[in-house]
């Protein structure tokens, strides 16, 4: 199995230790360098991977969480009513994104894996009130990130299938960079990562 590693940061594919695609930061940046790729190149499967911000309660610290859809939450508008997402809004587009390569990943993982929504943010959340609303409109929703749905969506226009794997270095929350365990994160995410490599060599 050929699998293309996408993170948004030179640092993240670095813990790594993997061959893989900078991608660049934001669901943009994302779909255009991994579009490029894949026209260029022949994967089996498009991995969207780095570190995440995890719900309370949801997905601690140091946890490996795997998406079973995606979610561009914050593509849409503000109203005094809430936010209205773009089928809210008459439009179409920003579907949420079912993973089809999430369970293979979640399988081929020998270690514990947290399930769910993966929310994609152009802008990161900073504040308490903030994460606690995000909290209470995606239930679902295990972490946030900004990239996951632009790989997942030039992916799936390319036909194919794609995952995204993210470990845990803060709670999604007020911006405390003192509260964040990176170097744990980065270990999770390594650990997590290999663990794949050495199985698409056996797939």
């Amino acid at each position: 199995m050929n699998l293309l590693v996408v993170t948004a940061v030179q640092a993240e594919l670095d813990a790594l230790g993997v061959d893989g695609l900078v991608g660049g930061v934001g669901p943009v940046a994302a779909a255009v360098s991994t579009a490029m790729a894949l026209g260029s190149g022949t994967y089996d499967l498009v991995l969207s991977t780095g570190l995440a911000g995890g719900f309370a309660g949801r997905a601690p610290i140091g946890s490996i969480v795997v998406a079973d859809t995606v979610r561009w939450a914050d593509l849409g508008a503000d109203t005094d009513e809430g936010f209205l997402d773009l089928a809210g809004l008459g439009l179409a587009g920003g579907d949420v994104l079912a993973s089809p390569g999430g369970r293979w990943v979640t399988d081929a993982l020998d270690l514990p894996v947290l399930t769910g929504e993966i929310l994609t943010l152009s802008t990161m959340t900073g504040t308490d009130r903030r994460g606690a609303e995000l909290a209470s409109v995606h239930p679902s929703a295990v972490a946030e990130a900004m990239e996951g749905y632009g790989v997942a969506w030039a992916a799936q226009a390319a036909g194919v299938p794609w995952a995204e794997l993210r470990a845990i270095s803060n709670l999604v929350g007020r911006r405390d960079r003192s509260a964040w365990n990176i170097p744990l994160a980065f270990e999770s995410l390594r650990t997590a990562v290999a663990a794949l490599v050495r199985a698409t060599v056996d797939s």
